[in-house]
């Protein structure tokens, strides 16, 4: 098993380096990995620099603490646009679009390791990679309708590419966990491992790859993404240009101040 070093810490991220595996930290525990602003940053900028380093010729994403991402931190909100209202589209555009699109498009295997929940933007990323490993307490939830938004981040694709459509609505509309026995019957993820097993089943897969034929996985996920994900830019557009309609609702206030308050939410659908 590769011995991992710390090659660099940014304020929300590690990047660890061992065997010719980078693993990519999330970094924020006290939240359970939730994004803001500077994890945006530091997220991107762990992303361009592995895939950016000839050494790497596999990456893994796993988050510290209890979980691997609880999605967007709504307690500390979104900057509002012109109108007022929270300036999501540009969040997705300029700070979440570049991260999601890189880890799709770099010639390297990505391995997403989830514990505990991958939750909203959180799940995007995992869904980003190319193969999903989870321990067997993980959870998925596509919770964006939990708050009066929709999915975004590219898991309006992801999850129907890897699942159809009769189960994607399910995820969007119905915002429900699926733990990971459950991913792992529909197909939206490639193994579960017991939790005692996990970290240990992750690392012997990752190194698997760092050893493997790496022109050849380049060469794979080319062709992946040409013929599953073709539309990507477009249905990133797509997205960004939904959930800017969402955000300038009254539904999504509503849904975020419910949350924080853990109270239901009532609805009004406008």
């Amino acid at each position: 098993m590769p011995a991992y070093e710390l090659v660099h810490a940014y304020e929300t991220v590690n990047l660890h380096h061992g065997g010719g595996v980078a693993k990519i930290e999330l970094n924020r525990p006290e939240t359970m990995n939730a994004w803001n602003a500077q994890f945006g940053l530091d997220l991107l900028a762990a992303v361009q620099r592995v895939a950016a380093d000839d050494d790497v010729r596999a990456v893994q994403v796993v988050g510290a603490g209890r979980g691997f991402s609880s999605g967007a931190d709504l307690k500390q909100g979104f900057e509002p646009g012109p109108n007022g209202r929270p300036d999501v589209g540009t969040v997705l555009r300029e700070r979440y679009h570049p991260i999601i699109t890189r880890v799709r498009e770099m010639p390297k295997p990505v391995v997403a390791a989830v514990h505990g929940p991958a939750v909203g933007i959180g799940l995007s990323l995992a869904l980003a990679a190319d193969l999903i490993v989870a321990a067997e307490s993980a959870y998925f939830l596509l919770a964006f309708v939990n708050i009066g938004l929709v999915p975004d981040g590219g898991s309006s694709l992801f999850v129907p590419a890897r699942v159809g459509h009769t189960r994607a609505a399910e995820m969007a509309m119905l915002g429900e966990r699926i733990p990971a026995p459950q991913a792992l019957e529909w197909g939206l993820i490639n193994r579960v491992a017991a939790d005692d097993a996990f970290e240990a089943e992750v690392d012997a897969l990752a190194e698997r790859l760092a050893t493997g034929p790496t022109a050849s996985y380049a060469g794979s996920k080319r062709q992946l993404n040409a013929w599953v994900h073709g539309g990507f830019q477009d249905q990133l557009d797509l997205e960004a240009s939904i959930q800017q309609q969402m955000a300038a609702s009254g539904d999504f206030p509503e849904g975020v101040q419910a949350f924080l308050a853990k109270r239901p939410p009532e609805f009004k659908g406008a």
